[in-house]
């Protein structure tokens, strides 16, 4: 084992161990990746910050975009930490200006998310953060808001995989040669 491996690990076990399931919930069936006690716990926040903002630095991105909702509370301070611009994806409605709108499935539902159409100069090499990725609707309707406002992905990075849902895989057309990373896969 590498030292790198075994500090990726060694992460993986802190976020994991931090993160509750909220069984049938939203609905019957689904179970949900509680991150509270996570954000609640400083020194594994930080931890998970760091690693978000390395990966930014070392991916050269000058902008990292969050997705609603708890994208945001990841992708923010890591922006902040790499030196870097934030810029949200919303559900739509909640952005003012023109923007550009894509829609998509959820394992439970559809849904729409929104980019202001100025967020990204043309060619800005972007990281995209979210917290979970499961069927990879929602992370696949923001890389075609990234291209359709002229950005260059640079990566993606999520705090959690469900690879039990297999997002990975239907994102891989939409991903190109940028590499697409996780936290933690369960």
């Amino acid at each position: 084992m590498t030292a790198h491996t075994a500090a990726a690990d060694s992460l993986a076990e802190l976020l994991l161990s931090r993160i509750r399931d909220i069984p049938d919930y939203p609905q019957p069936g689904v179970v949900f990746k509680d991150i509270a006690p996570l954000l609640a716990d400083a020194a594994a926040f930080a931890a998970m910050v760091g690693a978000l903002a390395d990966r930014a630095t070392a991916l050269g991105v000058t902008k990292v975009v969050g997705l609603e909702a708890r994208g945001f509370v990841l992708a923010a301070p890591a922006a902040h930490a790499a030196g870097v611009g934030f810029v949200p994806i919303r559900k739509q409605g909640k952005l003012p200006g023109p923007v550009h709108s894509r829609s998509y499935d959820l394992e439970y539902g559809s849904a729409v998310v929104e980019v202001q159409q100025d967020a990204f100069a043309p060619g800005e090499r972007v990281l995209v953060v979210d917290d979970v990725l499961a069927t990879g609707g929602t992370v696949s309707a923001a890389l075609d808001l990234l291209r359709q406002a002229g950005a260059e992905l640079a990566g993606v990075v999520v705090l959690m995989e469900l690879g039990f849902l297999d997002g990975r895989s239907r994102l891989a057309e939409h991903l190109g040669a940028a590499p697409l990373e996780a936290l933690i896969t369960v």
